[in-house]
């Protein structure tokens, strides 16, 4: 990945869009991103006595022994619990069920201004080709996405599920970040142009809604 020297965020516009990811009418926020690189100007200079080289420092042992999780659901083990995002008053949860005879499933639930605007559910599993993550909306249409990949930025863990044809989202993204922060994103193109949107979420206590750190 190319280091961006610059960067400049901005929305350009917030929408409400029926989709079938996950377990909601999810809010639709799109997102303007332009980056840009300042050009690379080189000049010519006399190079000083060369000093002898520094042994460059280990890294350390955690990040030198860190390895990507295995493609396979216990690696999603650590979705079991309940989480909580909100953005522009909708309120979106997940309440997932711990990993039982090789599935896990799930719950989700939108809520603007104290009413239900649309509920799902959701599972994790095994087959012959792969863990699938598959939806069922309300509307009770499944879609089913295939785990492509596990990888690490960091600390976090990122698991993306992907599936083909042209219908948006075409792929569906799980961070786990620190501290209880769960980043879900639903990507892809419409009419040919690329979209992303993105869920922040904490993990709750289910009965009380208190923030659990972990």
């Amino acid at each position: 990945m190319i280091e961006q020297k610059t960067m400049d965020l901005s929305i350009t516009r917030t929408r409400i869009r029926t989709s079938h990811y996950g377990s909601a009418t999810w809010l639709a926020v799109s997102l303007a991103l332009t980056c840009s690189l300042p050009a690379a100007v080189l000049h010519a200079q006399t190079p000083a006595p060369a000093e002898p080289a520094k042994a460059a420092a280990p890294p350390p042992a955690e990040t030198a022994n860190a390895v990507a999780p295995p493609l396979e659901l216990a690696s999603l083990s650590w979705l079991d619990g309940c989480w909580r995002g909100e953005v522009a008053q909708y309120e979106f949860r997940e309440h997932w069920l711990p990993l039982r005879g090789g599935l896990m499933v799930g719950a989700g639930h939108v809520v603007f201004q104290g009413k239900t605007q649309d509920y799902g559910y959701l599972r994790l599993e095994t087959r012959p080709d792969g863990v699938y993550y598959v939806s069922i909306s309300s509307a009770k249409k499944e879609a089913a996405f295939r785990l492509a990949s596990a990888t690490l930025d960091d600390k976090d863990m990122i698991f993306t599920f992907t599936r083909s044809g042209d219908e948006f989202p075409q792929r569906i993204v799980y961070r786990r970040g620190a501290e209880g922060w769960l980043y879900g994103s639903v990507e892809g193109k419409v009419k040919g142009e690329e979209k992303k949107v993105i869920y922040p979420m904490r993990r709750v206590d289910c009965q009380s809604g208190d923030l659990i750190r972990k």
